[in-house]
C-alpha cells in the first residue's frame, strides 16, 4: 500500500505559479502510475495529468497544455505538478493519486482507475 500527502497549496495571483508536491510513503513509489486531479465547488472531479511509473510518458487535459508541467522523483518518492501562468479558474482542491501497475509506459486519466488518494490541497488564484 501507499499513503499520499499532497502539499504546496495556497493563494496566488493570476498569471503567478505555484508547485504541488505529493510526498508517497513507502519503497515502492516506482510501481505505481500517478495522476493528479481537481475539484471545484459545485463541480465534477477533473482530470489535470497524469505519468507513468518512471517517468518520460506524460498526459494532460487540454485546458492545462502548456501550462502546467507534471514529473516525479522516485529516489524522493514525490510527485509534482509545476503549475504556470494561473488562471482563476484553475482555483480547486488538487489531489494526487496512484495506481499500481506492471506495465511501465501506463498512463491513467480515469479516476475510479486509481487505488489511492491523497487528501487534496487549497489552490485559490485571484484576479
Amino acid at each position: 500500500q501507499v499513503q499520499l500527502v499532497e502539499s504546496g497549496g495556497g493563494l496566488v495571483q493570476a498569471g503567478g505559479s505555484l508547485r504541488l508536491s505529493c510526498a508517497a510513503s513507502g519503497r515502492t513509489f516506482s510501481n505505481y502510475a500517478m495522476g493528479w486531479f481537481r475539484q471545484a465547488p459545485g463541480k465534477e472531479r477533473e482530470f489535470v495529468a497524469a505519468i507513468n511509473r518512471i517517468g518520460g510518458n506524460t498526459l494532460y487535459a487540454d485546458s492545462v497544455k502548456g501550462r502546467f508541467t507534471i514529473s516525479r522523483d522516485n529516489t524522493k518518492n514525490t510527485l509534482y505538478l509545476q503549475m504556470n501562468s494561473l488562471k482563476p479558474e484553475d482555483t480547486a482542491v488538487y489531489s494526487c493519486a496512484a495506481r499500481s501497475t506492471t506495465t511501465v509506459w501506463a498512463l491513467v486519466e480515469v479516476g475510479p482507475k486509481y487505488d489511492y488518494w491523497g487528501q487534496g490541497t487549497q489552490v485559490t488564484v485571484s484576479s
